[in-house]
C-alpha cells in the first residue's frame, strides 16, 4: 500500500454542513416573489464562501449497523472521528502535518493498512508533512476549501414545493446514478429560509441504508490537538526506489 485509500469527510455517504461568520442577504426571489432553485443555489453558494468553520455530524445506517462522523473543518485546521462499532480513526488537520490514528481494526478494516503496516502504527498517529499527496488529501476534505462541493449543479436538482416541518427550511433534491463504486443515492438538503441562507442538514438514502448530516455552529473557532505521539508516514509506506 502506498497511500492511504480512504479520503476523509463526506465519508460514507459523501456526506460530506448556526451561527453565521458574516451576515447575508436573504434568499433571492423570483419575479412572483417565491425563491426559486436558482436564486438558493446561488444565494447559499454566495453564503458558503463567506464561512471559515462548521461543526459536521453525520449518523449512518447500514445493513442495521450504524456509524458516526463529527468533524470540525476550519480555514486552516480540521479533525474528523469516525465510529463504527468497536472500530474507529481520527484525522487531524494542522497548517504543517495532518495526523492519522485509531484502532487496530478502524486502520486495517476501514483506512486499509495491512496487519502489518497497523503494527507499525501502534498506538502512535501517522505524521504526513504539508505538500505531501497524503496531507493535501485530508486538508482538502478538512478544511473550509470542502465546502465548495457541497452543494449540487443545478440541472438534475429539484427545488421542493413543501418546505422542512423542523426547521421551515428549503429543500432540495437530487437523485447521484449508481456506479462501480456506489449504489445510486437521494439526497435531500435543507437550507435555512433566513437571511443566512445555510445548509442545516442533508438526509442521503441508498438501497444498502441511510445517513442524515447536520451542519452547525458556522463560524466559530475551530482548535485541534497535536498528536503526543508520531511515526513518520515514510516509516509506515516506505517509498519505492
Amino acid at each position: 500500500m502506498t497511500s492511504l485509500r480512504r479520503t476523509s469527510l463526506c465519508l460514507c455517504a459523501s456526506a460530506l454542513l448556526a451561527t453565521a461568520l458574516v451576515a447575508s442577504t436573504p434568499l433571492l426571489a423570483s419575479a412572483g416573489g417565491t425563491p426559486t432553485l436558482a436564486t438558493v443555489l446561488s444565494t447559499t453558494s454566495k453564503a458558503l464562501e463567506k464561512q471559515t468553520s462548521v461543526h459536521v455530524n453525520v449518523s449512518s445506517l447500514a445493513d442495521k449497523v450504524s456509524s458516526t462522523v463529527v468533524a470540525d473543518i476550519g480555514e486552516k485546521s480540521g479533525t474528523e472521528t469516525f465510529t463504527k462499532g468497536k472500530e474507529s480513526f481520527t484525522i487531524t488537520v494542522t497548517p504543517a502535518y495532518a495526523y492519522l490514528s485509531g484502532t487496530p481494526t478502524g486502520l486495517t478494516e476501514i483506512m486499509g493498512l495491512t496487519s502489518a503496516e497497523q503494527k507499525k502504527v501502534g498506538s502512535a498517529s501517522i505524521a504526513m508533512k504539508e505538500g505531501s499527496t497524503p496531507y493535501t488529501t485530508f486538508k482538502d476534505n478538512l478544511t473550509i476549501g470542502a465546502l465548495t462541493k457541497l452543494l449540487p449543479v443545478q440541472k438534475g436538482t429539484t427545488l421542493l414545493s413543501t418546505r422542512d416541518k423542523a426547521t421551515n427550511g428549503y429543500d432540495i433534491r437530487w437523485v447521484t446514478a449508481a456506479s462501480s463504486d456506489s449504489p445510486k443515492t437521494t439526497t435531500v438538503m435543507t437550507i435555512s429560509s433566513d437571511k443566512k441562507s445555510l445548509p442545516i442538514k442533508e438526509v442521503v438514502t441508498t438501497s444498502e441504508g441511510k445517513s442524515q448530516t447536520t451542519f452547525s455552529k458556522w463560524g466559530e473557532n475551530v482548535e485541534v490537538a497535536i498528536p503526543s505521539s508520531t511515526v513518520a508516514y515514510g516509516t509506515i509506506f516506505p517509498a519505492k526506489s
